[in-house]
């Protein structure tokens, strides 16, 4: 009902909107923890300001971020005012209203017999602003504390009087009379809106929330001999937004978007219950570059509950052709040895990179292109690798990383683990420094052993690491120059072959 008021505008009694009147949802998720809700809501309005509240957004909803409009244009749609409650009804909350005042307690015996106690509230023990404890930090903590705004713990616990006698804690269950009149039972949107005339609007409202994540995973399969790989790509969706989302629309947005992170703001842990696609073999899911990223599309509509994940398949592929590769860096021991060393300390250190890595690590590499069996820009993800066993057809796991953002015709090199039958030796055989301490020859033996049964290619890698001015001085076998500062000695063994490398190379920082 719209009453008339004094001055020209009309007041609409509050409208509030459920899941049930808003049409079909549509979602853009991004894998950085956020999403673009967008969703239909039929309004009324009069002429003038009408107040409006809506109780279907998530529970980590910016309040900030909302857009509300008539996509039509035909109304001119104002928001002039909009408040956020999330100080839902709960037993805490309800205590704290009644402070000062008697209620009924149900209580039971031993029996499980009930009967009602009169007590009245003292203290409730309700700690309302833990939410602003968190976002103003300690001291706004403790100076709330001192100020006898919180007692030590939940609120200090609650202290009921019965009898003229104080309990610290509830007799019992309470029993209410009734919510107030300014209670929310959901957190709530609510809105003072303006429009320039009388109209139903099927209004679109879209907000940014937090709760809401995606990301990539890929299964490849290799036969147990060979270089081809079967690639299934899948997407997660993990949906902890408090909310929702009945056959929805959505998209997946891949790539590096630049938003803005609260630095009190703590991860949602995951609720996880595991649920697959429905099978449907003739839609899939499409892409399309969209700004400076990757838009993909699922095919069919699809029911995100509240803290479940759903996994749907993007990408099929089988025949990728898959080159294994191997490579041997010898002076490559992790970050843990050499943390910290700068250009100067590399370069005045004599014994820098004598210490040999023995492990020959692993990779698998392909072409991402159609010509290959792919052709989709990749969104990062882990890869999960599988080798079929002949001997019982059992697929074995091999290896797991991850894969960055690949576009389209680019190469994919993942990292699968280290070489059990091939393994490499580097000793520096020779260091000499100039009597001007301007100039250094280094020289070192490389030598890579394969015990596999097979003939193996392995790229022996060497940096250049006293300084950028160097020269190779001798060399025992070709090698590439990968960068200013890397070089790269391919090497193919024969079953149980030794291959030794050497070369000696010039600094010079005059």
């Amino acid at each position: 009902m719209k009453t008339k008021t004094l001055i020209p505008v009309l007041a609409a009694l509050p409208l509030l909107f459920s899941s049930a009147l808003c049409a079909q949802t549509a979602l853009t998720i991004y894998n950085q923890n956020f999403a673009v809700v967008r969703e239909t809501v039929p309004l009324e309005l009069a002429k003038g300001i009408n107040a409006v509240t809506f109780d279907q957004a998530t529970l980590h909803v910016e309040p900030d971020s909302v857009v509300l409009r008539d996509p039509s244009g035909k109304i001119a749609l104002r928001i002039l005012e909009q408040s956020y409650r999330a100080d839902t009804a709960s037993q805490g909350l309800m205590l704290s209203l009644f402070e000062g005042k008697e209620l009924d307690f149900i209580v039971r015996d031993r029996e499980n017999k009930e009967q009602i106690v009169r007590g009245k509230v003292i203290r409730s023990g309700y700690t309302p602003n833990v939410a602003a404890a968190q976002r103003y930090g300690n001291q706004f903590y403790q100076r709330q504390m001192a100020m006898g705004n919180w007692q030590q713990g939940a609120g200090g616990g609650p202290i009921i009087e019965i009898d003229g006698k104080l309990r610290f804690s509830l007799p019992g269950e309470p029993i209410f009379p009734s919510l107030a009149d300014d209670t929310v039972l959901r957190p709530t949107l609510s809105w003072q809106l303006a429009s320039d005339r009388a109209a139903k609007v099927n209004a679109e409202l879209g907000y940014v929330t937090g709760g809401m994540s995606w990301e990539s995973a890929y299964n490849l399969v290799s036969p147990e001999k060979g270089d081809t790989l079967d690639i299934v790509g899948w997407v997660t969706i993990d949906n902890q937004s408090g909310k929702t989302f009945t056959e929805a629309r959505v998209k997946l947005m891949a790539g590096d978007v630049s938003k803005l992170v609260p630095a009190n703001e703590v991860k949602a842990s995951a609720g996880y219950a595991m649920r697959s696609h429905d099978a449907d073999f003739s839609a899939s899911v499409t892409e399309k570059a969209f700004d400076e990223f990757h838009l993909y599309s699922l095919p069919r509509p699809v029911t995100l509950r509240n803290r479940e994940t759903k996994q749907v398949e993007f990408l099929r592929a089988t025949g990728v052709k898959a080159t294994t590769i191997y490579i041997y860096n010898g002076v490559d021991l992790g970050n843990s040895r050499y943390r910290g060393w700068n250009e100067e300390s590399i370069r005045n250190n004599r014994d820098y990179g004598t210490v040999s890595n023995p492990k020959v690590w692993v990779y698998r590499e392909f072409k991402n292109t159609k010509e290959n069996g792919l052709g989709l820009p990749l969104p990062k993800g882990r890869t999960r690798f599988y080798r079929q066993d002949n001997a019982d057809g059992a697929i074995e796991f091999t290896g797991e990383n991850t894969v960055d953002h690949t576009a389209e015709g680019e190469t994919v090199r993942i990292y699968t683990g280290d070489a059990f039958d091939i393994v490499g030796e580097r000793r520096r055989t020779d260091y000499k420094l100039s009597n001007r301490n301007d100039e250094v020859e280094e020289a070192f033996e490389i030598k890579v052993r394969n015990r596999k049964k097979e003939p193996v290619e392995v790229r022996v890698t060497e940096r250049m690491y006293r300084w950028f001015n160097w020269a190779m001085v001798e060399n025992s076998d070709p090698f590439v120059k990968t960068d200013d500062r890397n070089v790269e000695f391919r090497v193919t063994l024969k079953p149980d072959e030794e291959k030794i490398i050497t070369y000696r190379v010039r600094y010079d920082w005059k």
